[in-house]
């Protein structure tokens, strides 16, 4: 068989592979729904009158559909910061704090520097997130690399030292007022918003654009900073030489390194650009959509991207459409709300969907075993 030939059968055989993922998924949510009724009836309301309203508040109409997106994009970034360690054999619990320290340093840039330009302000402010997110992995990576330290304990310990550095000291050294935030960041350091976007000069005229011109409207710039970052970490993972050493400290670190490959380095370059996405998730709610860092801000965010990597299988094309999917399922639980659905009930759909998907790929590896050993006898 040619190298063509052989080219186009792998092709094929990854495109037939997606498609029967994307159904295992398809189904999985599906089955949650289902179950997700016997919940509904529990509590005494509609399942009709929930679903429809969880269909009215996420994708309903063109404006709740864009603040999906908005929902979705922390969720992302979060689900990345855990994804690109997993790839390394890591499982990066410290999604929370990376996102935290990011926030805070975003915010601190907004509102501390002011007179500058926006095409100056909002790049600094960015790159200050995204280097105080990479810090945070890196102290992770560090012990992992160095000392053995399980990521999953020293990540989780560094979320809180995270809470308390940035809300419990670093909101009470600077804040202004009685709420508990830091000082409203400088126009010049707020990330553009959607809505406004009719209103600027020379994107104001781009044909279509007043599609976005909607009042409540939420989604801004960092919606497509997160589609570019799922861009360049797939093209990072699967066409680079770093991506290919990544995969293979993952896969097997003791032959990665008979390969000549740095275990050590790969572990700490995953945590490191692993907090800056995480940071980049921080910038966004600072400069996008609170304009501000304050108590709250992040939500159970970084937890919630845990959910979300692994609904995506890791990868980054499928966290996108997972972050879509969680961000939907909040959207729309508010409108759930409005018609008297408790909000716990979505988060327990937001739980069995993890579920299901968790057992369905866990009853396909258990089929592919035994069919492994058929074929072996």
């Amino acid at each position: 068989m040619s190298d063509l030939q052989t080219t186009k059968t792998d092709t094929g055989s990854k495109f037939i592979n997606l498609l029967i993922e994307l159904g295992f998924a398809l189904f999985s949510i599906l089955v949650a729904l289902l179950v997700g009724t016997v919940f509904i009836l529990l509590a005494g309301e509609s399942p009709l009158d929930a679903y429809h309203a969880l269909y009215i508040g996420s994708i309903g109409s063109w404006r709740e559909f864009l603040n999906t997106l908005w929902r979705a994009t922390p969720l992302i970034f979060t689900g990345f910061a855990l994804a690109l360690p997993f790839k390394a054999g890591l499982f990066n619990i410290g999604g929370e704090g990376q996102l935290l320290v990011g926030g805070f340093a975003a915010g601190f840039v907004g509102f501390y520097f002011t007179g500058l330009p926006s095409i100056i302000h909002v790049p600094l402010a960015i790159l200050a997130a995204m280097a105080a997110g990479a810090i945070w992995g890196l102290i992770p990576g560090l012990l992992k690399a160095y000392k053995g330290a399980h990521e999953v304990i020293t990540t989780i310990m560094l979320n809180y030292i995270a809470i308390q550095l940035t809300i419990r000291y670093g909101i009470d050294r600077f804040r202004t007022g009685g709420r508990q935030a830091l000082p409203t960041i400088e126009e010049s350091a707020r990330l553009v918003r959607f809505v406004d976007m009719a209103e600027m000069p020379i994107i104001g005229q781009i044909p279509l654009i007043d599609v976005f011109a909607l009042p409540g409207l939420r989604l801004h710039l960092n919606f497509i900073l997160a589609l570019i970052s799922a861009a360049v970490l797939w093209y990072l993972l699967f066409k680079t030489t770093v991506g290919y050493e990544i995969r293979a400290v993952g896969f097997n670190s003791s032959a990665a390194e008979y390969g000549g490959i740095s275990s050590s380095k790969t572990i700490i370059l995953s945590m490191v650009i692993a907090g800056a996405l995480a940071g980049l998730a921080g910038a966004g709610e600072a400069l996008g959509t609170h304009h501000t860092f304050m108590s709250g801000m992040d939500a159970d965010l970084g937890f919630t991207g845990i959910a979300v990597a692994l609904l995506g299988r890791n990868h980054p094309f499928g966290i996108v459409l997972a972050g879509i999917l969680f961000g939907g399922l909040t959207q729309g639980g508010l409108e759930m709300q409005f018609v008297g659905i408790p909000s716990e009930i979505v988060t327990i759909i937001q739980a069995l969907v993890i579920f299901f998907v968790a057992g369905l790929q866990m009853l396909k590896w258990f089929l592919l075993k035994r069919r492994e050993k058929g074929e072996t006898e």
